[in-house]
């Protein structure tokens, strides 16, 4: 079965296809578009899909549309109420709801040869619900998603057993976490649907002295849902204008609404476990890109095992959505990696080189290049195989650097133009990291925070943030043997086997893709060396 998933009505819109019940592409229109997170999740955006990434998956594969057997739509407008009717101030929804219903029609404009009839409506927090159980290794596990909203409700629990869904339990709006996150995203002067990590970034610098306060509307109600009332945020602190300095106040706002979440968090596991007893939990929505807060239902909760959907926000429903389509006629695979999205051959990377004029060179080894470029500490764009699907730089689409000069954490933040309070990660070999960092292992997908062990906090001072914790990512050898070498070549030159990962993008703009974004980025930022594939770009040389 040939199954298309899109999301399209919110934000995040992105594409993925499953065939025979294997994942054979998945990756986001902000990469082809140039867009950060491809459009904004207003009513009148709505009816835009992601045509280039659908188009690209369908030509991985080589697929006519004609060819498909469904096109999977991560939204459910029958399920959808009027705006008023849910306790939301969104006078425009309707237009929203409208788009959705025409979404066969529009599109069988974008893919000619697909006929409408083929679309499949997925409820939006079942296919958030298929992207973490049906994508994980675990075909039997405990299933949550928390995001902004969905069709009429913000919060689904469950449970798959042999990657078959029964709902357990969901919370109806306007009662949301993710909203309650985003109000306070926008409250802080940060953009919501967009900013959020940043300000779980900002609530390592507070303390939660606006817990108690927060408690008055947010809480669970012991029967596996919760209440989210709107805050008066702006009586507990005032709001902070966009680009303006953040005050103590602001962060500690950030620590109380970070604590809240996290109670809330832990209150629903611990209702699904009761209800479930299964010793996996898997986690999708936007919420779930909390690494914080996954780390403490790691610590505190009651489940063995932890497993997050590397793109658990909306860009992940079209694969969940996909894969809920094909589970339908026939057995899904779990999903192998996260690098998904485009790559290139080396000859075709080569003929890029050429056309955009630039002096390059072919080292025996590009890891070990790279590695002796990162210890003469120079920062290094480091663009290889398959990009990756969702929001973090896995080791394909990367900034790198040396861990071991605390500065660099300031000049990384300067190279990408990002506010200086925000972390940047370190890549690890998995067999090393327990030596290193204390929390889940492995951890490849960058969705948990570890404390570091204090033996090695002041060796590798630029990957320690201010409470201690490093958002690690593992690199587990026979799946990424390139990696690993270049981390081993590093480590005989410096004694340490870590190296600084951070996306390959500036502040604002997507992740780079294809090699036009890798050569752009590189021209307009002080990096010193572009690893392209086996090719090395030395910034000296070309602006000799």
């Amino acid at each position: 079965m040939r199954v298309l998933g899109i999301n399209a009505l919110f934000h995040d819109p992105a594409a993925a296809l499953v065939m025979d019940g294997r994942i054979v592409a998945a990756t986001e229109e902000e990469r082809f578009s140039r867009r950060k997170h491809g459009k904004r999740p207003v009513p009148f955006s709505a009816w835009e899909l992601p045509e280039l990434s659908a188009r690209w998956c369908l030509e991985q594969a080589g697929l006519d549309p004609s060819e498909l057997d469904a096109v999977a739509y991560s939204y459910d407008p029958d399920l959808a109420r009027p705006a008023d009717r849910l306790g939301l101030d969104d006078p425009w929804d309707h237009l929203r709801q409208e788009y959705a219903r025409r979404a066969p029609e529009f599109l069988a404009e974008a893919l000619p040869g697909l006929d409408p009839a083929k679309v499949r409506f997925v409820p939006h927090h079942v296919a958030h619900a298929a992207s973490a159980g049906q994508a994980s290794p675990y075909p039997d596990c405990a299933v949550l998603v928390l995001d902004g909203r969905g069709e009429c409700g913000s919060h689904l629990a469950g449970r798959y057993a042999n990657r078959e869904l029964t709902v357990l339990g969901s919370q109806s709006l306007p009662d949301s976490m993710g909203l309650f996150y985003e109000d306070l995203t926008q409250h802080l002067g940060f953009l919501r649907s967009s900013d959020e990590f940043k300000v779980m970034a900002l609530a390592s610098y507070g303390t939660a002295r606006f817990l108690d306060l927060l408690r008055e509307y947010v809480g669970t109600d012991g029967e596996g849902g919760f209440r989210a009332r709107p805050v008066p945020w702006g009586s507990l602190v005032p709001p902070r204008a966009a680009g303006a300095p953040w005050a103590q106040d602001h962060a500690d706002l950030a620590a109380s609404a970070q604590a809240c979440l996290e109670e809330v968090l832990l209150d629903l596991v611990r209702w699904l476990h009761e209800r479930t007893g299964e010793d996996v939990l898997t986690l999708a929505g936007g919420v779930a890109l909390n690494c914080v807060a996954n780390t403490r239902l790691y610590r505190e909760g009651p489940f063995e095992r932890v497993w997050v959907q590397p793109a658990a926000g909306d860009a992940g429903t079209a694969l969940g959505a996909a894969l809920h389509v094909a589970h339908q006629k026939e057995t899904v695979e779990a999903m192998p990696t996260a690098a998904l999205g485009r790559g290139w051959s080396d000859a075709e990377l080569r003929d890029w080189l050429e056309r955009a004029a630039v002096p390059y060179e072919e080292p025996a080894d590009i890891a070990e290049a790279v590695a002796e470029e990162l210890a003469r500490d120079g920062v290094v764009a480091w663009f290889q195989g398959r990009s990756e699907y969702g929001p973090r730089a896995l080791g394909h689409r990367s900034l790198l650097a040396h861990p071991g000069r605390a500065e660099n954490l300031e000049r990384l933040n300067a190279v990408k133009g990002r506010e200086e309070f925000r972390p940047v990660a370190p890549m690890v070999l998995a067999e090393r990291a327990p030596e290193l960092f204390d929390g889940p292992l492995p951890s490849p997908y960058m969705l948990f925070v570890h404390e570091v062990a204090a033996e090695w906090r002041e060796r590798i001072p630029a990957v320690v943030h201010v409470d201690g914790t490093a958002r690690i990512q593992t690199v587990d050898r026979a799946a990424e043997p390139l990696v690993a070498r270049m981390i081993d070549a590093f480590e005989r030159r410096t004694g340490l086997p870590v190296v600084v990962n951070t996306s390959l993008n500036t502040a604002g703009r997507p992740m780079v893709d294809d090699p036009r974004d890798a050569l752009e980025c590189f021209g307009s930022s002080p990096v010193d060396l572009l690893a392209l594939g086996p090719f090395a770009v030395r910034r000296k040389k070309v602006f000799a």
